[in-house]
């Protein structure tokens, strides 16, 4: 069973913690982790962008001039794609671009995620992360201390009004509780922030 370092908001290691293999020691797949997460970004598509064809747009469809002997190409419509103000030749209606995929492929796939994270010692551990107020200048403190100075996630094992403030304004800093972090924001993220009340519910919610 592997352990890792627990340190406290300044950085300062203060204790170790021991880590379930079946959770944090995972093989890495990067096939399904691909998989998973290209099926997350299809499932934000929202689908709805549309166009009209040539059957839609305003106009008659009647010849607008005789098919021979007038020096023009010959048309049928104007309509047409050809034409000003016509209709698209392959309009785009809407579509439903989810993919499913099966839970326990999302399962394997984050503890895939988060065990290869763990490899790489991008997860640090915190006792705890309670802030003293909500400042901006109070979670950037935080961030300087680890010495952070790329994407980070901060998973928190119950929600905290002072942490999500606090991060508010930094644009490179994801807050999110341990029961919606997902494999995207796992393998986006170049560093992740966790608690350590957030490890032991991860691995209950994993191990059963």
């Amino acid at each position: 069973m592997p352990t890792t370092k627990v340190y406290n908001l300044q950085a300062v290691e203060v204790g170790n913690v021991k880590l379930d293999d079946a959770v944090f020691g995972a093989e890495y797949n990067e096939s399904l982790i691909h998989q998973v997460v290209v099926a997350y970004l299809n499932n934000q598509r929202q689908g709805t962008k549309a166009n009209l064809s040539r059957s839609e747009v305003r106009g008659r469809a009647k010849k607008p001039w005789r098919q021979k002997g007038t020096g023009h190409a010959r048309q049928g419509s104007r309509r047409g794609p050809q034409w000003t103000k016509g209709g698209l030749a392959f309009a785009l209606k809407p579509r439903d671009f989810s993919q499913k995929v099966n839970k326990t492929a999302k399962r394997v796939a984050f503890c895939s995620a988060i065990s290869q994270k763990i490899a790489k010692n991008d997860v640090f551990v915190v006792e705890n992360f309670e802030l003293k107020d909500h400042k901006t200048k109070t979670m950037k403190a935080v961030l300087d201390a680890f010495k952070f100075d790329k994407s980070v996630l901060v998973v928190l094992d119950q929600p905290n009004e002072n942490v999500m403030m606090a991060s508010g304004n930094l644009n490179k800093v994801l807050v999110e509780n341990f029961s919606l972090i997902n494999v995207y924001q796992i393998v986006c993220a170049d560093k992740i922030l966790i608690t350590k009340q957030a490890i032991k519910s991860i691995e209950e919610a994993y191990t059963e």
